[in-house]
């Protein structure tokens, strides 16, 4: 059974940092590809990061290139989220999330069958 446990979110100032972290346990090798995602109150879940599990290639979309990293242990048990020069557009439930995500949808939550429970991230001004 695949389970995916988020940690590390909390309140912080624009400007500041957080490091979300996502333990994986029971991931088939088929799964090739985590992510985090978030929401927003009223909004729908949207991709800010992608890792392949294989090769370590990652993705960002341009909301959070160059200020979001995301990586993953020598182990692979843990995947994180390192998130710099926080906005108040940031805050969000963020979710760690694996799949089969191929090019066209590795943004997309279609293709991510496993999710964690979430973890609240809020940036105030």
């Amino acid at each position: 059974q695949v389970q995916l446990v988020e940690s590390g979110g909390g309140s912080v100032q624009a400007g500041g940092s957080l490091r979300l972290s996502c333990a994986v346990s029971g991931i088939r090798s088929s799964r090739n590809s985590m992510a985090w995602f978030r929401q927003a109150p009223g909004k729908g879940r949207e991709g800010v990061a992608v890792l392949y599990r294989g090769g370590g290639d990652t993705y960002y979309p341009d909301s959070v290139l160059g200020r979001f990293t995301i990586s993953q242990d020598n182990a692979k048990i843990t995947v994180y989220l390192q998130m710099n020069n926080l906005k108040p557009e940031d805050s969000a439930t963020y979710y760690c999330a694996a799949g089969s995500a191929g090019t066209w949808c590795r943004f997309s939550q279609v293709c991510y069958t496993d999710w964690g429970q979430g973890t609240q991230v809020t940036v105030s001004s």
